[in-house]
């Protein structure tokens, strides 16, 4: 809820502003580039493997397109939702979420968010390299003999590889935003697509049109196909979970509504559908023309055996996975340290810590750990949908989008976000019991059968603790509609007025003013 017209705050608190926090002063993010983040998401080698593994695992492929476009029709609906707030408030996911847990209590949901994407950071660097060693050695074979031993876990040729994905990606991502705009547009959002269609297309052409897209390679049963389909539709929401906590980060650039709307739309249930769709093709196709199913893009392309497709398929691969890190693991971090210590971190150093703890965590180690990928990132998994729902809640239902954007960056007691000493102790109340349900859920053997759709009740029973006890602000609020105009912002027009006196005077504002943020 709004500050009193009585007690209005007065210049932004240090401890709580930079440039890269601040509402976005250039918007600059139109429908293509929301697509292509979208693109640069979704087109990834898990997400194509998680639509050809329903198809090998039985489901008819009329129903594993039903159950991914029912998901993420899902996704599209709460990506929409937190844009709304994202574009009118302007402000990135820690900020936004000092509204309802406090100014200084928005720290807890952003360093969980923050620990999930160091791990996924890392997990997904390694993985590029990966790419990196199987396009090394189709260049030059006699480098093998560096592939054999083990230091921490990986080989002398798997370490450079893994290092220089990381000084790739380290020398992209301190650009700033607005420098990843640019890359995702042109580079990692279309060029997966490309590859992916050749694959379908030469796998079609060596089967001589004889592959089945209607049958069930199992057998499975038509109960098991709805519960399995049931499964699909609730993973495929838990999956971009990450993303709809974050997306304010994204949707603060766009310059109206419409923008993030439409590249949603088109990004998620037309583009997410799509891919699936040439997935099971090609995955379709390798039963036809190797004689076996392979739901490994990289391991369709050696199967090929040819070395200009294993090197444009290991490219390909290599940039798609520096997509992904960019948009899921990399931009959120990188504000939640920023939002750590305003004062000493900004996007760009929140970016390194983000980096160099990727590597610390060894990420080979973690992903090759059943028992650490099942209750470390699993258990954080579960306080997803508690985080999602107390957002939503806070702006929908208990201030009616009435947001006071200048008073998140104040530290004044009397603050309408200063709560009890920064922390809001009704966000907690939330989430604590929330949390520990959809945990117990997701990783206890006993709930097997409802561990999959453990986001629903940990999302569901945080909405309604939060709601509840926030009944007396709801009143306050009003019943009207949620406004859509961008919120007002003194702070906003000094970050303006800052940006347009460093170009008169050709003087940058520091390491904190990437363009658009």
């Amino acid at each position: 809820m709004s500050t009193s017209p009585q007690h209005r705050p007065g210049p932004p608190d240090p401890r709580l502003f930079n440039e890269d926090l601040a509402p976005a002063a250039r918007r600059t993010w139109g429908t293509y580039s929301v697509f292509a983040l979208w693109m640069s998401d979704t087109h990834a080698i898990s997400n194509y493997a998680f639509a050809a593994s329903l198809f090998v695992l039985g489901l008819p492929a009329w129903e594993v397109f039903a159950a991914l476009l029912a998901g993420i029709t899902i996704v599209h609906w709460l990506m929409n939702r937190m844009g709304h707030a994202g574009h009118r408030t302007g402000v990135p996911y820690p900020v936004l979420a000092r509204a309802s847990w406090g100014v200084y209590g928005a720290n807890i949901p952003a360093l969980l968010r923050a620990v999930m994407a160091v791990a996924w950071y890392g997990i997904q660097t390694w993985l590029a390299s990966t790419a990196v060693v199987l396009l090394t050695l189709q260049i030059a074979p006699g480098l093998d003999a560096y592939n054999h031993n083990s230091v921490l876990g990986l080989s002398t040729l798997g370490w450079i590889a893994f290092l220089v994905m990381w000084g790739l990606q380290a020398a992209l991502l301190t650009r700033g935003m607005e420098f990843i705009r640019k890359v995702q547009d042109f580079a990692t959002g279309p060029v997966v697509w490309l590859v992916v269609l050749a694959l379908a297309v030469y796998l079609v052409v060596a089967s001589h049109g004889e592959i089945s897209l209607t049958r069930s390679l199992t057998g499975l049963g038509g109960t098991e196909q709805v519960r399995q389909s049931l499964i699909a539709v609730s993973l495929t929401v838990a999956t971009f979970l990450t993303l709809v906590l974050n997306y304010a980060d994204f949707a603060r650039f766009t310059p109206d509504h419409r923008s993030y709307r439409r590249g949603n739309l088109i990004g998620l249930p037309v583009n997410f559908t799509a891919f699936a769709v040439v997935a099971v093709l090609v995955t379709a196709g390798t039963i036809a023309v190797f004689g076996q199913a392979i739901y490994d893009p990289v391991k369709v392309i050696q199967k090929i055996d040819n070395p200009v497709v294993t090197v444009v398929g290991a490219l390909a691969f290599i940039i798609a996975t520096i997509g992904i890190n960019v948009v899921a693991n990399f931009v959120s971090p990188a504000y939640d340290f920023a939002n750590l210590l305003p004062k000493y971190l900004d996007f760009k150093r929140g970016g390194m810590i983000t980096a160099v703890l990727a590597v610390l965590v060894l990420p080979w180690k973690l992903y090759s750990s059943a028992l650490v990928i099942q209750y470390f990132l699993g258990a954080l998994g579960a306080f997803l949908g508690p985080l999602v729902a107390i957002l939503l809640v806070d702006y929908y239902l208990v201030r009616r989008g009435r947001i006071d954007v200048d008073a998140l960056f104040s530290a004044d007691a009397e603050g309408a976000y200063f709560y009890r000493r920064g922390y809001n102790p009704k966000a907690v109340i939330a989430f604590v019991p929330a949390a520990v349900v959809a945990a117990a859920l997701a990783l206890l053997p006993v709930f097997d059968v409802v561990a999959p759709f453990s986001w629903i009740f940990g999302m569901g029973l945080s909405g309604l603790l939060y709601a509840a006890v926030s009944g007396r602000a709801r009143a306050a609020a009003g019943t009207g509609p949620i406004p859509r105009d961008i919120i007002a912002s003194q702070v906003r027009g000094e970050v303006v007025e800052a940006a347009e006196e460093s170009a008169r005077s050709g003087v940058g504002l520091g390491p904190a003013a990437a363009p658009g943020s």
